[in-house]
């Protein structure tokens, strides 16, 4: 597969404005884990190739064990996850997949005991900040280096 176009070079203003959103997520309170955690899921998730090489590399050097790594796939049946961090996979998935369920009650319920009001804001940022960079990435087709 080739790439389609190099959106960073096409549209250096639209890149910028992705990065605004990255800045404001490593300013939260947010866990650097947890959040690559988060990306990594939903770009398995979306089959965003190049994403999950990415974050699974940064949550590598970050120190994340590759049995959890490889098992973010089934975060449910394994028992490698804390509850936060399994709150936030329920949430992203469910934020990812909105169209399936349109973010059920059940699945609020579970996450916000985990969350402050605003961590479970800038957890929203971070969902649709991946998902906004997993559809450039497939979209333009930019490959894993």
């Amino acid at each position: 597969m080739q790439p389609r176009l190099d959106f960073y070079k096409a549209s250096p203003n639209a890149v910028k404005a992705m990065r605004g959103l990255e800045e404001r997520i490593a300013r939260s309170s947010l866990e650097k884990p947890l959040a690559e955690l988060v990306r990594l899921r939903a770009s398995q998730i979306n089959g965003c190739a190049f994403c999950v090489d990415m974050h699974t590399t940064d949550a590598r050097k970050g120190g994340e064990s590759e049995r959890r790594l490889a098992t973010v796939v089934t975060w449910r049946e394994t028992p490698f996850f804390t509850e936060r961090e399994r709150a936030a996979l329920e949430w992203t998935e469910a934020l990812t997949l909105i169209s399936h369920d349109r973010v059920p009650d059940a699945v609020w319920e579970a996450v916000k005991p985990h969350f402050t009001e605003e961590e479970l804001t800038d957890l929203t940022l971070l969902v649709t900040a991946i998902n906004g960079w997993n559809r450039f990435a497939i979209a333009f087709r930019k490959m894993p280096e």
